[in-house]
């Protein structure tokens, strides 16, 4: 396929686009959106864009019974001059195969998937805000609809893209934030879906987030299903830390997704020449470090919020305070760059933008 065969069918009457300053997050969607269905024995076939709106399914469509669903998540960004870009795209579409294998899904063609996309942002790049820190989010995403009741994979598909206009993930922009740490609940053990952008995995953090909320607190870290005494993920984020004039990040496993920020994080550290370790690290060794004042700096990454500094992780009557709580400079430097590549305030030595 390729995108002479997308089908189009557009919306009669636009529909009134938000202020860019009022936009939140996933709160407002495009005119349109891309659809594609799959059957046993005919593969993917019908890619067509069409007017955003409802779709219609049986109650016995697997998705609501088995929880057959994956997705991704990445942002269009518009540059001053107007160009629209997409970051390191090709990556979000590969794991989102990866995430289909897992969870028995019929692969995409990786391609075509990323031309879709290009041809459903050309209709609606009017929706890409340009007022800073905005973005069109995009989110990819695949249902198991076979009307059928009956634990296996199911036989048909539908993939979709819809787009939002979305302000900051965190309306308070590059301020810390304070992590809680999970010592009753795990989100993914070994051999499990937590490498994949499953659906699941994210309705089985939920009760988790609850008890976050609950303590004033923005977000959860994730420890290993097993042991329950490693780092793994923070929230809906990669975590790292700066200890000692070095970079460590837990290193990836059947547990933690695989973030395409946190693969760009290492890219750009590795070539300031920082330090840079892959590894397991304990919930001990960072209470040891932030007691000895050689825990510098901690952050999140992510797609959504790019870079999130933590002030300190409270983990039952223990409070661990990251460096002095108020300055992050490698966080900072490194939002600014990833930012300013990806709205082209900075030049693109990665070849990581896909300008549109």
């Amino acid at each position: 396929m390729s995108r002479h065969n997308i089908r189009v069918e557009r919306r009669k009457e636009q529909k009134e686009r938000p202020d860019d300053g009022k936009l939140g997050f996933g709160k407002h969607f495009t005119d349109h959106m891309f659809r594609m269905d799959y059957a046993d024995g005919k593969g993917w076939h019908d890619p067509r864009i069409v007017p955003y709106q409802p779709i219609s399914l049986e109650p016995s469509a697997m998705v609501f019974h088995y929880g057959q669903a994956v997705f991704e998540g990445m942002k269009a960004y518009r540059s001053k001059g107007g160009a629209i870009h997409l970051f390191r795209p090709e990556r979000n579409f590969a794991r989102f195969n990866v995430s289909s294998e897992r969870m028995c899904i019929p692969r995409l063609d990786e391609a075509f998937a990323l031309e879709a996309l290009t041809k459903l942002i050309g209709i609606d790049k009017d929706w890409t805000p340009s007022a800073e820190n905005t973005a069109l989010y995009i989110r990819p995403f695949v249902i198991a609809t076979e009307a059928a009741i009956g634990v296996h994979p199911s036989l048909q598909y539908i993939f979709m893209i819809i787009l939002s206009p979305v302000g900051p993930y965190y309306a308070e922009g590059l301020a810390p934030v304070t992590i809680f740490v999970e010592d009753e609940y795990v989100r993914a053990v070994r051999g499990g879906s937590g490498f994949a952008k499953a659906s699941a995995n994210y309705a089985i953090s939920m009760k988790s987030q609850e008890k976050a909320i609950k303590k004033g607190v923005a977000q959860v870290l994730w420890l290993d299903g097993v042991e329950r005494k490693y780092v793994e993920e923070v929230g809906t984020m990669n975590v790292f830390f700066k200890i000692n004039g070095s970079v460590v990040t837990p290193r990836l496993s059947d547990s933690i997704l695989p973030g395409v920020t946190r693969a760009s994080v290492i890219e750009l550290l590795k070539s300031w020449d920082v330090e840079v370790a892959e590894r397991r690290i304990s919930l001990e060794e960072v209470k040891k470090a932030a007691e000895d004042g050689t825990l510098e700096e901690a952050f999140g990454t992510g797609t959504a919020s790019v870079i999130a500094p933590i002030r300190k992780f409270i983990s039952g009557s223990d409070e661990m305070v990251v460096g002095d709580g108020k300055n992050y400079p490698m966080a900072g430097k490194l939002y600014d760059t990833i930012t300013g590549i990806q709205y082209g305030r900075i030049e693109d030595n990665f070849g990581w933008v896909r300008k549109i």
